[in-house]
Order: C-alpha cells, then sequence, then structure tokens
C-alpha cells in the first residue's frame, strides 16, 4: 500500500513539473517578433516545440540514459514512415553512413562484399560524410560531375564512371532534390552494384510518387538540427534486406553477435549454446563477436525528442516546400542569379535555396554573402564544394570520370539560403527584397 502511495506521489510531481515545462516554454515563445536586419534570418536549424521540450525532460526524469524504449519504437515509427522494414539509430547521420558502407564490406553478403581496392562512385560536390566512409573502407572513390540546375548527378555521368572495378554507388539527394533515383538504381541493378542512398537532406522527398531512401540496398539519415526532424543529434541507417539489417545492429552495437537489447538476456534461448569460431562451447552470447564494430548508439532522450519531431515530419515538409516557392517566384527573373529546378517527376522536401552566379556577374560571391551577411540573413556555400580541391583529400587515391567543370563552378560561385520550417513568409519576403536591393545597385 505504501509503495503504491509513493508511486502515485512521485507520478503526480511528474505531471506537475511537466506542466511547468509547458508553461517555461509558452513564456520564452512571447515577445519574438520578425524585426528585419535585426532578427537574424538562419539558413538552418532546429523547430522545436512544448512536446519536444518536454519529451526530452520526461526522458530526463525517468533517467533514461542509453538506448532503450523509445529509440526501439522510434526504429518502428521511422520505418514504418519511409515504407521499409527495418531502421536503426545511430549517434550521428555521419556514423550512418559509416555503418550502411560497412556492412557492404562484410563476409555476410559472400562474393557480393566491397574489398579493399573496389571502386565507389559518388559526386565530388557535397558534404564530405558520404564520401569519408569510401576511403575509411580501403574502397576507392570515383568522383563524377553535377548538373548545375539540380545540383544532383545523372545517371549518364555514372554509366561513364562504371569501370572493371566499380562495386558500388554512394551519392545524396542534394539539397533536398532528389537524384534521379529509379535510373540509377535500375543503372546500379543492370551492373550488379550496391546503391547507397544518403537521404540526409531530404527526407519526405519523392520522386516518381516514391520516397527517397527507398530505391537503394540501404539509405541513411541525419538528426541533426539544420535537417528536416532532429534528435540534437543522431541519425538513421535504413533497409528492406534483413541480412543488411542484421549486419548493421552489430556494427553499431560493438561488433557483438548478440542481438539481445541492453539489460536483456537470452532473447534467443540458446545464450549459453554456441560454439564460435575457436571459443568454447557454451561461451556467454551475450560477449561474442562477429564483426569489427564500434559503438555508434544514440541515446533514449535523442530517441525521445525524434518521436515527437516525427510527428511534425509532413508539416516540416509544407513549410520547407512553400518558402522555397516564394524565393523562386521572388528572385525569378533577377540578372546573374542562376536559380535551382527540382529534378523532373519529383516533390523535394527542401533543405535550402541554391544560387550560383553566372559567369557574367559584375560582383562576386563574396559580395553579395556579405551584404546579406550585413542584413542578418545567414548563408552557407553548398558544403564542400569539389572535394578533390580539399586538403584532406589531396594524398589520397580517387578516380575523376571526366571533367569536374559543374563541380568547380559550386566550388567559386554557389552558395544557399534557408528554407526551414523556423523561417516566415515575413522573413522570405525580406530576403526576397534584400536580394532584389543588392542586384539593382549593381
Amino acid at each position: 500500500m505504501a509503495e503504491r502511495a509513493t508511486e502515485t506521489i512521485a507520478a503526480e510531481t511528474k505531471d506537475a513539473v511537466l506542466e511547468l515545462v509547458r508553461a517555461y516554454d509558452k513564456e520564452l515563445a512571447q515577445g519574438r517578433e520578425f524585426q528585419p536586419g535585426i532578427t537574424p534570418v538562419l539558413p538552418s536549424g532546429a523547430v522545436l516545440s512544448a512536446d519536444d521540450r518536454v519529451a526530452l525532460v520526461e526522458a530526463a526524469l525517468d533517467m533514461r540514459i542509453a538506448a532503450g524504449v523509445s529509440s526501439r519504437r522510434f526504429e518502428r515509427l521511422f520505418a514504418r514512415t519511409l515504407g521499409l522494414r527495418k531502421a536503426h539509430l545511430t549517434n550521428s547521420g555521419s556514423s550512418a553512413n559509416l555503418l550502411a558502407l560497412a556492412a557492404l564490406c562484410q563476409p555476410e553478403l559472400g562474393d557480393a562484399r566491397l574489398v579493399p581496392g573496389d571502386e565507389v562512385i559518388t559526386v565530388a560536390a557535397g558534404f564530405p560524410t558520404t564520401v569519408n566512409p569510401i576511403v575509411q573502407n580501403g574502397l576507392t572513390p570515383v568522383f563524377v560531375d553535377i548538373d548545375l540546375d539540380t545540383y544532383n548527378t545523372t545517371p549518364d555521368l555514372i554509366r561513364a564512371a562504371i569501370g572493371p572495378r566499380t562495386r558500388a554507388i554512394m551519392i545524396a539527394h542534394a539539397m533536398g532534390n532528389p537524384f534521379p533515383a529509379e535510373e540509377i538504381a535500375a543503372l546500379a541493378e543492370e551492373h550488379g552494384l550496391f546503391l547507397v542512398e544518403d537521404n540526409c537532406d531530404a527526407v519526405g522527398s519523392t520522386y516518381r510518387g516514391r520516397l527517397t531512401g527507398g530505391f537503394g540496398e540501404v539509405s541513411t539519415v541525419s538528426f541533426y538540427p539544420a535537417h528536416h526532424i532532429t534528435a540534437g543529434e543522431g541519425g538513421c541507417v535504413l533497409t528492406d534486406n534483413l541480412v543488411l539489417a542484421r549486419v548493421v545492429e552489430s556494427l553499431r552495437d560493438w561488433g557483438r553477435d548478440c542481438w539481445c537489447e541492453p539489460g536483456e538476456n537470452d532473447t534467443c534461448h540458446k545464450r549459453f549454446s554456441y560454439q564460435m569460431g575457436e571459443l568454447p562451447f557454451g561461451y556467454d552470447h551475450k560477449y561474442i563477436f562477429s564483426h569489427i564494430g564500434y559503438n555508434l548508439k544514440a541515446t533514449d532522450a535523442q530517441a525521445a525528442l525524434a518521436l515527437t519531431q516525427l510527428s511534425r515530419l509532413e508539416d516540416f515538409g509544407a513549410a520547407r516546400r512553400a518558402n522555397w516557392r516564394r524565393l523562386r517566384e521572388g528572385l525569378d527573373g533577377l540578372p546573374w542569379l542562376r536559380l535551382p529546378q527540382p529534378t523532373p517527376d519529383s516533390d523535394p522536401s527542401w533543405f535550402g535555396f541554391v544560387i550560383t552566379l553566372t559567369d557574367d556577374a559584375p560582383f562576386s560571391r563574396s559580395d553579395i554573402v556579405n551584404f546579406l551577411e550585413s542584413r542578418r540573413i545567414g548563408t552557407r556555400l553548398l558544403f564542400a564544394g569539389n572535394l578533390t580541391r580539399h586538403p584532406a583529400y589531396l594524398d589520397r587515391g580517387f578516380r575523376v570520370s571526366g571533367e569536374l567543370t559543374n563541380c568547380d563552378v559550386v566550388t567559386d560561385r554557389t552558395f544557399w539560403v534557408g528554407v526551414y520550417p523556423g523561417i516566415t513568409s515575413e522573413m522570405t519576403d525580406y530576403m526576397v527584397a534584400s536580394f532584389r536591393k543588392f542586384v539593382s545597385e549593381q
């Protein structure tokens, strides 16, 4: 009886704390009017609600400090959202990319596995964590160019890059704009190549009516605050292939063979009945390691936040699309600005609004970027530009297919501004007015 009373008091106290959290969030939200030139217009960021704040505090109150019930629930719901069988939560999108490619190098895939020296086709203009796992696994990147309307590569460029050692394709949907995923997946199948879909910037985008992230053998997502939903940090690996899913889980969880959740024992009912490797029969399965793995797990606090964010994914996507359209319409017709185009047959959930200066522009990228920044409009470059020009890759082995002309253009003349859901129509109109003011004064 006393124990039940104590539990009741604790539950009531917890409810009271969470109500205070909601009140605190409401207080913070007051008085946030946009002031042009004073209020920052960020290029990206998390859009957090009272539900998000409550979810984090509740996880802290319950002391859910490792992966647990929220992590498992999120994995199930997120896989269902993207129409895939398995999702594995990770501590970052970069880790998700590492796990996805490392899984293709494991013996479970037999003769199809990737081995050191095999080539992986990728894009030279992008974020390095799409490329780094190729190098980290002893494979050879083959860099291809992009199209300057969509900022994606094309099936023709990939086809031309395929050589006798090519075994996989690993590319990202640029800025939320899908690459021609159906055609590239068909090309991969025709040549017996794995396709790894970096979906970190494009959750909720569709190509020919299908959600991105489901065209390749495996796909990845990031939950960094800049992305479509956030867990603070975090990422995810998704696949329909149950063999790959099991390998990803093992690699993420130290390389262990056991699949019991933390705190669980003997899920397989054979914990002391295995004989693997050169270990004695009956060695505790919880401590048998079948892969050279990592510890790349997320926490339940992260998963609790991701769950509340996931419930607003459609609204976030609608806001991104609306902000992008408003910018596109407002900037249409301005000279010297090459504006982005959605990939034909796609419906992007945009990550940002990309602009490339024409080669006859009477001003530099620095000129317009400095002007926008002076008006508190945040800008970003298109990530690394041409990765082959960075010091980290100069002494690494890679192959370039054709010319990287457009990747060099991106390096020299491209930047982007934000469309994330925290940007209001008033902010978007201010951005349009600022662009127009700058161009009119040239």
